[in-house]
């Protein structure tokens, strides 16, 4: 179905992924009036160890963030899902008393985030850091504070602009309580890139996916852009019911690389800091027939000719902002090619908008 067609321009899911760029400015904005933002931006790094909790596409966000903190921040960082706080607490090392939280739910509602939230404030007296996009949720309530994005809140029940929004703004936190220095130049760029391309992303992609059927999906990424990888191996799952696996990319070559065949999409997300070492293995899977997708700012010349569909996005920004970018061309392969499978990417099979358990 061309994307031209009503039914695709009235879904919510395609309108929250191409209003990205406009609703991170907006979003990120409107930090500086928010007392907990400010609260966090005032305290200075301090050598704490932050831990990063969430659910499903929030998990992935989590793991994004804590990469991009540290490599601001030069502070201790790890994710874990929230299930693993509840179910095997002594294994998160909570019991440290230089332990900062951060606690991320989109609605605010998630069960097994709240639980977790309540968990670390409550029994291990955790200082912990609630991000939603609901500026009243339970999780405000479990929380120390709350940072409430409510204009990257969505309709859709996969998350999109949501999770891109989020981690931008844990990001400007990390930036400001570190004295980074200002980072507005760089979402700037970001978002007027991608503004700029977006469209054109989204009838390339949309091509793409009309030419070809996959049997499998495979996501490869190194450093900050792992977790990216991963959420987006679930935005393809969630949206088209595909099969799909995340690899760190060089990892890729110790075995998993056995399944490549033209059936296989490779998606790469390339780093500046590895592109040497990336590009050579996106060399090496076009050589064994599989069909590439490379995602990066600026590409070399063995990418442009290796990949079949290279989408860049030319900003000038550090390299950890080029995280939250990244992944919108890999919603866009979720989205259409759900459609292609005749799908409702506003309603997900077995999909709920918020977990919610007895």
């Amino acid at each position: 179905m061309p994307a031209s067609g009503s039914h695709v321009q009235s879904t919510h899911t395609l309108a929250e992924i191409l209003s990205q760029p406009e609703v991170w400015l907006t979003a990120i904005g409107g930090l500086a009036a928010d007392a907990a933002f400010q609260e966090y931006a005032r305290k200075p790094a301090s050598g704490k160890q932050w831990l990063f909790v969430g659910c499903g596409t929030s998990f992935y966000l989590a793991e994004a963030a804590a990469g991009c903190w540290t490599l601001l921040t030069g502070e201790r960082t790890y994710a874990l899902p929230a299930s693993e706080l509840l179910l095997f607490p002594q294994l998160c090392q909570l019991d440290s008393s230089e332990l900062q939280a951060v606690v991320i739910s989109r609605s605010g509602r998630t069960s097994e985030a709240v639980r977790a939230a309540k968990l670390l404030v409550q029994t291990y007296n955790v200082h912990t850091l609630g991000i939603t996009c609901a500026p009243e949720s339970e999780l405000s309530n479990a929380c120390h504070s709350t940072l409430a994005l409510a204009a990257a809140n969505e309709k859709s029940m996969v998350m999109t602009r949501s999770f891109t929004s989020m981690l931008l703004g844990l990001i400007q936190l990390a930036a400001s309580s570190s004295r980074n220095g200002v980072l507005a130049p760089s979402f700037e760029a970001i978002s007027s890139a991608l503004s700029a391309r977006i469209q054109k992303f989204s009838q390339r992609v949309e091509a793409f996916v009309a030419r070809g059927s996959f049997a499998d999906y495979i996501y490869l990424a190194q450093g900050p852009f792992f977790a990216v990888a991963r959420e987006a191996a679930l935005k393809i799952t969630e949206m088209s019911c595909s099969y799909a696996q995340a690899y760190h990319t060089l990892e890729f070559r110790h075995g998993p690389k056995s399944i490549v065949s033209p059936q296989t999409c490779l998606t790469f997300f390339l780093s500046e800091s590895g592109m040497q070492e990336e590009m050579e293995v996106l060399a090496e899977m076009k050589e064994l027939g599989g069909t590439v997708i490379a995602i990066c700012n600026r590409a070399t010349d063995l990418v442009r000719r290796s990949a079949d569909l290279l989408l860049e996005l030319e900003a000038d920004a550090p390299e950890f902002v080029l995280v939250a970018p990244f992944v919108v061309p890999a919603q866009l392969l979720g989205f259409h090619t759900g459609i292609k499978k005749g799908l409702n990417p506003d309603e997900p099979k077995n999909l709920s908008h918020v977990v919610i358990l007895d």
